[in-house]
């Protein structure tokens, strides 16, 4: 975890781009986030992206409205597009060429994703975000990102989230919860520690695709964390 890193997945959550408004678009959230992608590109990684949807639609917060599993995750498939969308935009601003894949099919609005297609645009130093889920209902943006990561190859999946790594209990609510810098796949997975869901892990696991969980709100993580500086948490293989 300590040589540099040619190639990430960034995980990303729809929340990230709200701020602190809690929904919708933050504009200062969105330019730190596209800064962050920029600060990878500018060291010469190349950067996937996959991006929730949590701050435009919900699935578990309609069920008073929309009664059909399907129907929600749909829309939260959905409503990721529309934040692969805002990021794109927002990295074109910075002098970042971006391009948006999407599983669910709308040629007018971004390009069907195959790992071909990704893989052109990475190697001529695009970034890619990836939009739609998986294009199919119950699974999680989190396990989506396992797997672009495994299909574009990448070196390391990062998980951006607003604390410094992984800890036994939330941080927020208890002072007195303990840091874990370095852990295995089988610990995250039965301790329930939250850094991504099953499904995900166990993909990353299965291909030993290292995690890497790191705060998305300090400026210059991601480019810390290609350069080798072991910052945050790391999810591994440990002999």
């Amino acid at each position: 975890m300590h040589k540099r890193i040619k190639r990430i997945l960034l995980k990303l959550s729809g929340e990230a781009l709200s701020g602190t408004r809690g929904n919708g678009f933050d504009p200062d959230a969105v330019s730190l986030m596209a800064e962050g992608v920029k600060d990878a590109c500018d060291i010469g990684a190349q950067v996937g992206v996959v991006i929730g949807g949590g701050n435009i639609f919900r699935g578990a917060d309609a069920s008073s409205f929309v009664s059909d599993r399907v129907s929600a995750d749909t829309m939260g498939m959905l409503a990721t597009i529309i934040n692969a969308l805002a990021l794109k935009e927002a990295l074109s601003k910075t002098g970042v060429e971006a391009r948006v894949l999407t599983a669910i099919e709308m040629p007018k609005v971004a390009q069907t994703m195959t790992k071909t297609l990704a893989l052109e645009h990475l190697n001529a130093g695009r970034v890619v975000i990836f939009g739609g889920g998986t294009g199919n209902p119950f699974f999680t943006t989190d396990t989506n990102a396992a797997l672009r990561a495994l299909e574009i190859e990448a070196d390391l999946l990062i998980k951006a989230t607003k604390v410094d790594g992984i800890y036994d209990k939330d941080p927020v609510k208890h002072s007195d919860a303990n840091f874990l810098k370095d852990i295995d796949y089988d610990e995250a997975l039965s301790k329930n520690l939250g850094v991504m869901d099953a499904t995900a892990i166990a993909l990353c696991r299965e291909n030993d695709l290292p995690i890497r969980v790191i705060n998305i709100r300090v400026p210059g993580n991601i480019a810390r964390v290609i350069r080798g500086e072991a910052i945050g948490s790391v999810v591994r293989r440990r002999n």
